[in-house]
C-alpha cells in the first residue's frame, strides 16, 4: 500500500510538482520521426508533462520544439504555416525559426523589438525515429544517452507510440509486473491454458509460449543499478531435466523499461503528456533481423481500428472495451482481448485515469512494483536537495540489456548481467 501523500507525488508531472520538476531533469520522446514525414510538413500539437508545444520540420529538414501559443496574442502555432525555413501564425504573420529567433512581423515594421524578442525553443534531438526535447532548466541540460537500439541498422529496428487515457505510472507499473505475464497473456503465454482451451497462439506469437509461464508466482530478485534498478524473476520449470527460467528486465529512469523477446527486444518510454494522459513509445531492435511494423502491430493487438487509431489506443468503457465475452464463455480467449499491447492497455485504462493506490494489497510478486516507486520517490527526494536524479548524468547505456535464460535450478543469473555490474554498478 503507497499513502496517499506518495500517490500524489508520484503520479503529479505538471509545472512545480515535484514529480513534474524532477521529470524535467531528463530527456523525453515528443514525436515519432514519422509524425513529422518531409520539411515544411504540417505542424504538430504536443503535450508533454502538462504543458503544450508545437513540433515542426523546417524547410532544411530541422525540428524546432516551441512554445504552443504565439508570443505576441497566444494564437496557436500549430494552426501555423510550416514555410521558407519556419513557423508562421496566422494569425498577424509573425514568423519563427527552430531557435525561436522572429523571422518576420509583418504587422510591425521596427526590427528593434524583433531583435529583441524571442520565442521560447527547446533543444532537440532526432535519433532512431523518435524526436527528443529537453524542457527543464537550461543550465542544467543533461548529457544525451545513447541506447542499444541506436547501435542496430536502421532495418533491424522500428518505433512506434501508443497514447492511452491513463497516468504514466499505470502503464510503467504494468510493464514491472512480471507476474501477470502468465495470466493476463495466456492466450500467447502459459501452455496450460493453451491446452486447456484447445486453441494454437498465432504465429506471430508463437515465440512467446513456454512452459515457464505455467509457474504463475515467480520469485523475484532485485537489485538497484545506477540507472534505477533491475529485477530477475525465477520460474521453476519441471520435466526431465529441472531448470530455471530467469528473466531480466532492466528499469531506467525516468521512464523507462526493456522486455526481451527471443529475437528482439523492446524499449519502451511511458511519457508523461499530463496527469491522466500517456504516451508509450515502443522501439524494437533486433541483433539479427530486420523488423517489420504491420507484424508488430499485430502481435500487439493493435491492427483494428476499434482498438487503436492514429497513435492512440480508443476502447475504452463506453463501448465495453470490444472485450469478446462470448470467446471467454468457449474458453478459446482467456481475457476476451487478443494481443499483448492491447492487453495491457485495457488493464492500465481499466484503472481510472489515476489509480489510487492506497486501497492496494500488495503480495510477494509485487516487490519489483514496490522498488520502482522507491527509486522514483529518492529521485524526486534528490532533485528537492538540489542533487542530479538517478542515472541523470549516464551517457552510454548501450550496455543495458535484459535477458531470458534457462539455468540449472541451482546456478546464479548474476554471471548473465555483468555488463550491468561493470557498466552501472549501484550508488554508495
Amino acid at each position: 500500500m503507497l499513502s496517499k501523500e506518495d500517490n500524489e507525488t508520484l503520479t503529479r508531472v505538471g509545472p512545480g510538482t515535484p514529480m513534474g520538476e524532477t521529470m524535467r531533469r531528463y530527456w523525453h520522446p515528443i514525436a515519432l520521426k514519422s509524425e513529422l514525414p518531409e520539411p515544411d510538413g504540417d505542424p504538430l500539437r504536443a503535450r508533454l508533462l502538462g504543458e503544450n508545444f508545437v513540433v515542426f520540420r523546417d524547410t532544411a529538414g530541422k525540428v524546432g520544439v516551441l512554445d504552443e501559443l504565439c508570443l505576441h496574442r497566444g494564437a496557436s502555432m500549430a494552426l501555423g504555416r510550416v514555410e521558407e525555413g519556419g513557423i508562421r501564425c496566422i494569425y498577424h504573420g509573425w514568423k519563427f525559426s527552430v531557435d525561436g529567433s522572429i523571422m518576420d512581423m509583418p504587422n510591425l515594421a521596427d526590427p528593434r523589438i524583433r531583435a529583441r524578442l524571442k520565442a521560447r525553443a527547446y533543444p532537440v534531438r532526432e535519433v532512431s525515429g523518435l524526436v527528443w526535447t529537453y524542457i527543464g532548466p537550461k543550465e542544467k541540460e543533461p548529457p544525451w544517452r545513447r541506447f542499444a537500439f541506436d547501435e542496430v541498422p536502421a532495418a533491424n529496428r522500428i518505433a512506434f507510440r501508443m497514447k492511452v487515457r491513463a497516468n504514466y505510472l499505470q502503464m510503467w507499473e504494468g510493464g514491472t509486473d512480471s507476474s501477470h505475464v502468465g495470466i493476463l497473456h495466456s492466450n500467447v503465454t502459459r501452455p496450460g491454458w493453451l491446452a486447456e482451451s484447445g486453441k494454437r497462439p498465432d504465429a506471430d506469437v508463437g515465440d512467446m509460449v513456454s512452459d515457464a509461464w505455467d509457474d504463475m508466482s515467480p520469485r523475484l530478485e532485485i537489485e538497484n543499478t545506477a540507472f534505477g534498478f533491475h529485477y530477475a524473476s525465477l520460474r521453476q520449470v519441471g520435466g526431465a531435466t529441472p531448470r530455471q527460467n530467469v528473466r531480466l528486465v532492466p528499469l531506467f529512469l525516468p521512464t523507462g523499461r526493456i522486455i526481451e523477446f527471443p529475437d528482439f527486444y523492446t524499449t519502451v518510454f511511458d511519457t508523461p503528456v499530463d496527469d491522466e494522459h500517456t504516451i508509450s513509445y515502443l522501439i524494437d531492435a533486433s541483433p539479427t533481423r530486420a523488423l517489420d511494423l504491420r507484424s508488430r502491430l499485430k502481435r500487439s493487438g493493435l491492427l483494428e481500428d476499434r482498438f487503436y487509431a492514429h497513435g492512440e489506443f480508443v476502447a475504452g468503457w463506453h463501448d465495453g472495451f470490444q472485450q469478446d465475452r462470448a470467446a471467454m464463455r468457449a474458453k478459446s480467449s482467456w481475457s476476451g482481448f487478443h494481443g499483448i499491447t492491447q492487453e495491457d492497455a485495457v488493464i492500465s485504462v481499466s484503472q481510472g485515469p489515476i489509480y489510487d493506490r492506497s486501497t492496494e494489497h500488495l503480495v510477494g510478486s509485487d516487490a519489483a512494483i514496490v522498488r520502482l516507486r522507491q527509486r522514483l520517490l529518492d529521485a524526486v527526494r534528490m532533485n528537492a536537495a538540489g542533487q542530479d536524479p538517478l542515472g541523470l548524468q549516464l551517457e552510454d547505456l548501450t550496455h543495458m540489456h535484459g535477458f531470458d535464460v534457462d539455468i540449472a535450478p541451482d546456478a546464479s543469473w548474476r554471471p548473465h548481467a555483468a555488463a550491468h555490474a561493470e557498466h552501472y554498478p549501484a550508488e554508495k
